[in-house]
């Protein structure tokens, strides 16, 4: 009967317990922009992180509904860094909650262990960007004209 070695926490603030705790890390700042809608004092900054902020509305014709359009500026920098925190966290999600548990089914080696997990990340990326990118070609209808691609660029308005 061995003694069992007790897994010390590294310190805090050290490389290694950035890498283990980098998800809960971000998660806690998101979860802060997020409590920052809940007050009406806050809300005005904490919008910022999560819309983009240049909207303009056009009339086409003076029968025809307006159009609300976006263009971009330097507060999107904040919105981009709010979705980089997102990216973050469903990357760790995926990781622990999906390929840890598929890794530890089939007892693979230290390098196919670290492979298996680079190609599970990418798999997810993939699935996630044909997805996205699917609901985009036919929310915009380029499928049906793709040269809505290219024609007025550069496209400086979004819808």
């Amino acid at each position: 009967m061995g003694f069992r070695k007790k897994n010390k926490s590294p310190p805090v603030l050290s490389h290694e317990f950035v890498i283990q705790n980098h998800a809960d890390m971000v998660s806690c700042l998101a979860m802060i922009i997020l409590l920052g809608l809940m007050f009406e004092v806050t809300a005005k900054f904490a919008i910022m992180f999560i819309t983009v902020q240049y909207n303009v509305t056009q009339v086409p014709d003076e029968k025809s509904e307006p159009v609300n359009l976006y263009q971009y500026g330097p507060k999107d920098v904040a919105t981009v860094f709010f979705y980089l925190l997102i990216a973050v966290i469903l990357h760790a999600l995926i990781q622990e909650y999906i390929l840890d548990k598929i890794n530890r089914r089939l007892h693979l080696s230290k390098t196919k262990h670290s492979k298996f997990n680079e190609s599970g990340q990418l798999a997810a990326f993939y699935l996630f960007s044909f997805i996205w990118g699917c609901s985009i070609l036919t929310a915009e209808e380029f499928a049906t004209n793709p040269t809505f691609l290219w024609e007025g660029y550069p496209h400086t308005n979004m819808v």
